[in-house]
């Protein structure tokens, strides 16, 4: 067994392959693949009637540009010197793929909650991705680069720091490491802490029950899920019956007392749902099911699970099903799961995942976030992700990697400055494309 003094020299021994400074670095290769390119790859097999929505998502902004443009930077991720040390990647760490939830108890926590793209890789590149957003998100907001620079700087340094701490810890208190969204409002005061609570208390109240107020409607037939297409559009019989054939399969992938939970429910609707910005086109369904009464509502998602864009840049993954790829990764990595999480294979053998609609989930409103709030949330999410990572890769090699000195952290924080700049060439690429009609947006859906 390795002891944590040869763990640690492990990290150290790191630094030969990739300098702590050498993170800093971000120059485009002059073989950088085009990144409308890499768009219209994925586009391919998306839904093609719903393919102009995720380019006029991604036109809307510089920031929402990187929500869509996950594969162009594992792209340019791929293609620079990396660590060798391996965590469960959520592989699109951008700061609203964090946000507030229930855990099985019930207890609303901060996490890490999107895993669309979770894949085993080097720790930093979950780093660089958040670092990459907050700067892009000051930028948005009017900050100066000082102050953009700043806010990558604290998500780095908290990264860091928390990974040190957790290193000290033994195997279980790792494991049992949550961030309980309660304990974050001692963290701020006054006005900041009124508008904290507010955002709770919504999230609270941002279940199945208020899923059934919006998104269904009642009529001579019964209650069904209300028809607006093309975000949301009640699927055809035939839909239905091929929904009901995979439903034992998805079944079949939850520990036995979630399956008893789920047979006191019934099927009532279903719908096809457009979600997101990078996964608009994928296909995307909700289910509508009733238990006791019409009271009694559930709402499951049904989201297509295609292979990670961090895929062509790191080893073979150990799952060839994508759906329990997503699933088998969010459970590594959150502190606490939804209990429906589950996976089955659909029709034209397209994997899938299963997961509540909503579970009291909520998240950041980064557009009216001051520069010393972005920071603050920043700190919050560069603890979380170091938890995550540290469920599945070697903390201590890691922080022995980081180290006492803030050296990461600059180099991240001077990273994250130049990528804005090339993600905002890249947005603007994109918006030329559509005003010379290259590409076809649908904006304002």
């Amino acid at each position: 067994m390795t002891t944590p003094s040869e763990r640690a020299e492990n990290g150290k021994a790191a630094r030969q392959r990739a300098p702590r400074t050498s993170h800093g670095r971000w120059i485009p290769s002059s073989q950088r693949p085009d990144p409308l390119t890499i768009l219209e790859r994925q586009s391919v097999d998306r839904l093609s009637d719903l393919v102009p929505i995720r380019y006029g998502r991604m036109a809307d902004s510089p920031f929402a540009f990187l929500r869509g443009a996950a594969a162009i930077m594992a792209a340019d991720l791929g293609a620079t010197r990396h660590t060798g040390l391996t965590v469960q990647l959520c592989g699109d760490a951008h700061l609203l793929n964090f946000g507030v939830y229930a855990s099985p108890e019930r207890t609303l926590l901060f996490d890490v909650n999107d895993f669309d793209e979770t894949l085993p890789g080097p720790f930093e590149w979950d780093v660089k991705r958040l670092a990459a957003s907050l700067t892009v998100a000051a930028f948005q907001n009017g900050a100066g680069q000082a102050k953009a620079h700043r806010a990558a700087l604290v998500a780095a340094e908290s990264y860091r720091m928390t990974m040190r701490r957790l290193a000290g810890l033994g195997e279980l208190a790792v494991w049992y490491e949550r961030i309980a969204a309660d304990d974050l409002t001692p963290l701020v005061s006054g006005a900041r802490r009124e508008r904290l609570e507010r955002r709770l208390a919504h999230a609270r109240g941002h279940g199945s029950l208020q899923a059934l107020g919006k998104l269904t409607t009642r009529d001579d037939s019964g209650r069904h899920i209300i028809d607006a297409p093309p975000l949301l559009e009640r699927t055809t019989d035939i839909d239905r019956v091929s929904l009901g054939k995979i439903f034992s399969d998805y079944r079949s992938s939850l520990s036995e007392e979630r399956r008893i939970l789920l047979d006191r429910f019934h099927f009532v609707d279903a719908a096809r749902k457009v979600v997101g910005v990078g996964s608009v086109g994928t296909r995307c369904f909700i289910l509508f099911l009733e238990g006791r009464d019409e009271g009694d509502p559930l709402f499951l998602q049904i989201k297509e699970a295609v292979p990670s864009v961090l895929e062509p840049y790191l080893p073979a993954g150990r799952y060839d099903h994508q759906g329990r790829r997503v699933v088998s990764g969010q459970r590594l990595t959150q502190a606490a799961s939804d209990i429906f999480l589950g996976w089955m294979t659909g029709p034209e053998q397209r994997h899938f995942y299963w997961r509540q609609l909503r579970d009291m989930k909520g998240s950041a409103e980064v557009e009216t976030m001051s520069s010393s709030l972005l920071r603050q949330y920043a700190r919050l999410c560069g603890r979380a992700l170091a938890r995550a990572h540290a469920r599945s890769g070697d903390r201590i090699a890691i922080a022995a990697y980081l180290g006492s000195s803030d050296v990461f952290d600059r180099a991240i924080a001077d990273f994250a400055l130049r990528y804005a700049a090339q993600n905002a060439d890249d947005y603007a690429a994109l918006g030329a494309a559509i005003a010379a009609g290259v590409v076809t947006a649908a904006p304002g859906i």
